[in-house]
C-alpha cells in the first residue's frame, strides 16, 4: 500500500513539472506561431475581399477569379514536399523564415498586377513561396510537444485561422472602404500590402527566436531539456522508422491524405465565398461585409479551443473530426436554402464555421499517430498537398456553378454532401493505428 502511493505521488509530481516545462515551451514558442500563421491565413482571405474591386480592375469572370484563387493552391502543392523535406534538411528556423520573407515580398508585389495573366503568374508564385508553412510547423511542433499535448497545441496554432476572419476580415473591410484611392493605389492593393509586409519582419524574429529541436533550448533547463526530449524519444521510438518512400505509399497516409481533400473543398468554399454569399444576400458595405464575415470565425475560435481540450481529454481524435465535419455539412446545406436570408445565412455559416475550421487542427493529431522522423516530415507534407488539391477544385467549383446559374446554392450542396462523405470515412473506413485512443496508447 505504501509503495502504491509513494508511486501514484511520483507520477503526479513527474506530470506537474512536465506541464510546467510545456506551458514554458508554449509561451516561447505559440505566440509567435500564432502571429506568423495569421498572415499566412490573412493571405488567403484578403483575396476574397479584393475579388469585386479587382474583378472589375482587371475584367475578370468569377470563372477567371476562381482560376486564379486556385493557381495560388497549385503553386503550393507542386513545391509543398520539396519545401518540407529541406526543412527537415535546413532546421524549421531557417526554412520557416524563408518561407515567411519570401511570401511576404510576392504577395506585397500584388500591387503592381495591372493584368489578368499578371494575376494569374503572381498568384501561382505567392503560393510556391508559401509551401511547406502549414505542414513545417505542424512538423515542428511533433519536435516539441508530447502526443497527448498536441491536440491543444495544434488547435492553437490553428487559431491563426480563427482570428484572420475574426480580425483579419473587419480589418480588410476597413482598408477596402478607407484606403481606397490613398497614396493613388486602389484599396485591393493596399489590402495585399498591408498583408505582405509584416511578413519581411516575422521572419527576422523567427531566427532570433526559434531552435530546431528541444536539445537546442538554452532557454530551458537541462533537466527541463532531459524531461520532454526523453518523452519525445519514447514516442518516436514505439512508433518506429520506416524509409521516406514507403511511408509515403503506405495505405493510412493516402487515405488521410483523400480526407484532408474533403476537409480542404470545405475550407476553401468558406474562406473564398463567405463575403460574396453575404453581398448576395444583402449587404453592400464592404466594412459591414467584413465584420459579419467574421461570425463563423468567432464561432470557429470557439469550438477551437473547446474541441482541442476535449479531444485531449479523450484521446479520440478522429471522431471528432467526423463530428465537426457533420456540422460543417449541415451549415452548408443550410446556407445554400437561405441563401437570400442574410440572418439565416449567418447563423448557416457560423454552424459551418464551428465545424470546419476547428475540424482542421483536430485533424492534424492524426498523422503523427502513424510517423516520425523525416517520414514525419514528407509524409504531413504529403496528406497537406493532397488536401490543398481541394482548394483548386472548390473556388473553380463555385465559380463556374455561378456564372451559369447565376447562383451559388447548386455547389453549396455539393459541397455539402462531400463533408457527409468524409465524415463517413472517418467513422468507419480508418485503419486501427488512426482508430487508437492516444490516453490509452501513451499510457
Amino acid at each position: 500500500m505504501t509503495l502504491t502511493i509513494i508511486d501514484s505521488s511520483d507520477r503526479a509530481e513527474s506530470a506537474s513539472a512536465e506541464d510546467g516545462v510545456i506551458r514554458k515551451i508554449a509561451w516561447r514558442l505559440m505566440p509567435l506561431i500564432i502571429v506568423c500563421y495569421f498572415f499566412a491565413f490573412f493571405d488567403r482571405i484578403n483575396i476574397s475581399f479584393a475579388k469585386t474591386a479587382l474583378q472589375t480592375d482587371l475584367g475578370l469572370s468569377n470563372a477567371a477569379y476562381g482560376f486564379g484563387a486556385s493557381l495560388f493552391v497549385l503553386g503550393y502543392v507542386l513545391f509543398e514536399v520539396p519545401s518540407n523535406l529541406l526543412l527537415y534538411r535546413f532546421g524549421p528556423r531557417r526554412w520557416i523564415a524563408r518561407i515567411m520573407i519570401s511570401w511576404g515580398i510576392a504577395t506585397a508585389a500584388m500591387i503592381f498586377v495591372h493584368t489578368e495573366w499578371q494575376f494569374y503568374a503572381l498568384r501561382f508564385i505567392i503560393g510556391a513561396m508559401e509551401a511547406g508553412f502549414a505542414p513545417g510547423i505542424i512538423y515542428y511542433l511533433t519536435l516539441w510537444f508530447p502526443k497527448k499535448y498536441r491536440g491543444r497545441m495544434t488547435s492553437t496554432f490553428f487559431l491563426a485561422t480563427a482570428f484572420s476572419g475574426i480580425i483579419g476580415a473587419p480589418v480588410s473591410g476597413l482598408v477596402l472602404k478607407y484606403l481606397d484611392g490613398s497614396l493613388g493605389l486602389e484599396g485591393w492593393r493596399w489590402l495585399f500590402l498591408v498583408g505582405g509586409l509584416p511578413c519581411l519582419l516575422l521572419g527576422a524574429i523567427v531566427l532570433m527566436r526559434f531552435d530546431d529541436r528541444v536539445e537546442d533550448a538554452n532557454w530551458l533547463k537541462p533537466s527541463e531539456r532531459a524531461l520532454i526530449s526523453g518523452q519525445l524519444r519514447k514516442q518516436s521510438e514505439a512508433i518506429g522508422r520506416s524509409s521516406f518512400w514507403r511511408s509515403l505509399a503506405a495505405p493510412g497516409v493516402l487515405l488521410l491524405g483523400f480526407i484532408y481533400f474533403l476537409i480542404q473543398i470545405a475550407s476553401y468554399g468558406l474562406n473564398f465565398w463567405a463575403p460574396d454569399l453575404i453581398k448576395t444576400a444583402g449587404s453592400n458595405n464592404p466594412a459591414f461585409t467584413g465584420f459579419l464575415t467574421a461570425v463563423p470565425y468567432i464561432c470557429g475560435a470557439i469550438s477551437m479551443i473547446v474541441v482541442g481540450r476535449l479531444s485531449d481529454s479523450s484521446g479520440e481524435r478522429a471522431k471528432f473530426v467526423a463530428a465537426l465535419i457533420f456540422a460543417a455539412a449541415l451549415g452548408f446545406f443550410a446556407a445554400g436554402y437561405f441563401d437570400k436570408n442574410i440572418v439565416m445565412l449567418i447563423c448557416a455559416l457560423a454552424l459551418l464555421g464551428a465545424g470546419v475550421v476547428a475540424a482542421i487542427p483536430t485533424f492534424w493529431t492524426l498523422p503523427p499517430k502513424m510517423m516520425t522522423g523525416v517520414e514525419a516530415a514528407g509524409g504531413i507534407a504529403l496528406i497537406n498537398t493532397l488536401g490543398q488539391l481541394g482548394g483548386i477544385v472548390s473556388p473553380n467549383l463555385v465559380g463556374i456553378v455561378k456564372d451559369y446559374s447565376g447562383s451559388t446554392t447548386p455547389a453549396l450542396y455539393v459541397i455539402g454532401a462531400l463533408c457527409l462523405l468524409c465524415g463517413v470515412i472517418l467513422l468507419f473506413a480508418m485503419p486501427a493505428a488512426l482508430r487508437s485512443n492516444d490516453r490509452v496508447s501513451s499510457g
